[in-house]
């Protein structure tokens, strides 16, 4: 039996959405009364996310928390290219349905946007000179409409995707930093990652939610010391972390956290931590920074 399959696939989601689009439309417009948007990291999930009603409301929670942004930024682990890269700012730019072997509907799921051309042209004046952004005709992956269309179900903030075009933790932490000034005009900065992602490690009782691996266990209790005391140069030896190489056997679930440290007034501050737990025996810790 497939662990991922249900009677319904995204029942969940439909009974979730039409309060998460109530609440949506009632939260108050970021101003600049409110002070920088925090930068956040949060673990993504795939299309089963949809099925899972307690890791929507807490995504749900956390955006309800904040002021609705003038617009988002979100790096993702599935979008790796170099030179570092912009999504195509129109209006109702196309989702990139990047996983396979889920029901015909996710494939089917849209997720309009307004035009982002006022982001992509800020996101390109914080570069170095010298360093563009380069603009592509490509739309937004699963790392970002999936927990995007939970958290801003009505599609009404403008969102570009950034690619990611290193994984070394210096460089990824210096984009950060690049992009810091834009959370002061409204603009939320996502890093979208998964706090461990050793998909090839998992049993099918784990993918059930009946077990969960001692690397995630193992691993995740050390990000979230490390992550407690601001300690970028242990955070920096996360392939020498306890449950490696299980927890992530490629590092591009992880690194995307090193853009939101560096998008944080003091990247060594100790974090706060949003969503726990673990789905699928992988643990979807999340947090956000100031």
């Amino acid at each position: 039996m497939d662990p991922f399959a249900t009677a319904h696939p995204g029942a969940a989601f439909d009974a979730f959405e039409p309060g998460a689009r109530e609440r949506a439309a009632g939260r108050t417009p970021w101003t600049p009364q409110d002070g920088p948007l925090p930068a956040l990291y949060l673990s993504h999930g795939a299309p089963p996310l949809f099925d899972d009603a307690e890791w929507m409301t807490r995504l749900g929670a956390w955006s309800d928390r904040l002021p609705t942004p003038k617009a988002i930024l979100i790096v993702s682990a599935h979008w790796e290219s170099a030179p570092l890269t912009l999504t195509s700012a129109e209006a109702n730019i196309p989702l990139v349905y990047d996983f396979g072997g889920f029901a015909e509907r996710f494939y089917r799921m849209t997720y309009a946007t307004p035009d982002a051309s006022a982001l992509a042209a800020r996101v390109a004046a914080t570069l170095p000179d010298g360093q563009p952004a380069h603009a592509s005709r490509r739309g937004l992956d699963h790392g970002a409409w999936v927990p995007l269309k939970v958290m801003y179900p009505l599609g009404d903030v403008p969102v570009l995707q950034m690619s990611m075009p290193t994984e070394d933790p210096d460089r990824l932490l210096a984009i950060g930093a690049r992009l810091r000034e834009l959370r002061s005009e409204g603009v939320l900065v996502i890093g979208s990652g998964f706090m461990t992602h050793g998909l090839p490690f998992l049993s099918r009782e784990m993918l059930a939610g009946k077990d969960t691996p001692g690397w995630t266990g193992d691993f995740d209790a050390w990000a979230a010391e490390a992550l407690d005391r601001g300690d970028l140069e242990t955070l920096y030896r996360f392939r020498e972390a306890p449950g490696m190489p299980y927890a992530h056997p490629t590092a591009e679930h992880f690194v995307p956290l090193f853009v939101t440290l560096g998008a944080a007034t003091d990247p060594e501050a100790p974090v706060t931590t949003t969503i726990d737990g673990t789905m699928w025996g992988l643990s979807r810790r999340s947090l956000q920074v100031a």
